[in-house]
């Protein structure tokens, strides 16, 4: 593992992030993830620059896709510098997977904050790749 890879597994292992279930070098039909929360059905990747326009990485997140996964992708320098934040991202995302709790009251205000959630979990999971060299603390600058 790489030491991005390291510092987010040490958040992520033994049900760290909010109790959540993450494993690790997970191997998914015929491709291996960084990190895999089944339940929620969430692929993590941290990436350096060898993931930027690659054929074979189009054809593998069009697979996982096709399998139901999302795929969120951070690169090294995010996780270094804005750990909070990709923290935040990750645990977003795996509860808007969850199904909601048995009664959400809209009048106490329960529900809104995770649909808020959930719309910034969509736009970091769907957000284009910088473009070949971006990035500070990426791998091969």
């Amino acid at each position: 593992m790489t030491e991005a890879e390291n510092l987010l597994w040490q958040h992520l292992r033994g049900h760290r992030l909010n109790g959540e279930k993450f494993r690790r070098q997970q191997a998914i039909g015929p491709y291996v993830v960084d990190f895999v929360h089944f339940g929620a059905r969430v692929v993590i990747e941290a990436d350096g620059g060898q993931h930027n326009e690659s054929p074979g990485d189009e054809r593998r997140e069009a697979w996982l896709k096709s399998q139901g996964f999302r795929i969120l992708r951070f690169w090294n320098h995010e996780i270094f510098n804005e750990t909070a934040a990709v923290l935040e991202a990750v645990l977003v995302a795996v509860e808007c997977r969850h199904p909601l709790s048995p009664s959400p009251s809209p009048a106490r205000g329960e529900g809104s904050r995770r649909v808020e959630g959930c719309r910034r979990a969509r736009k970091i999971a769907d957000r284009p790749l910088p473009p070949r060299g971006g990035g500070v603390g990426g791998e091969g600058e």
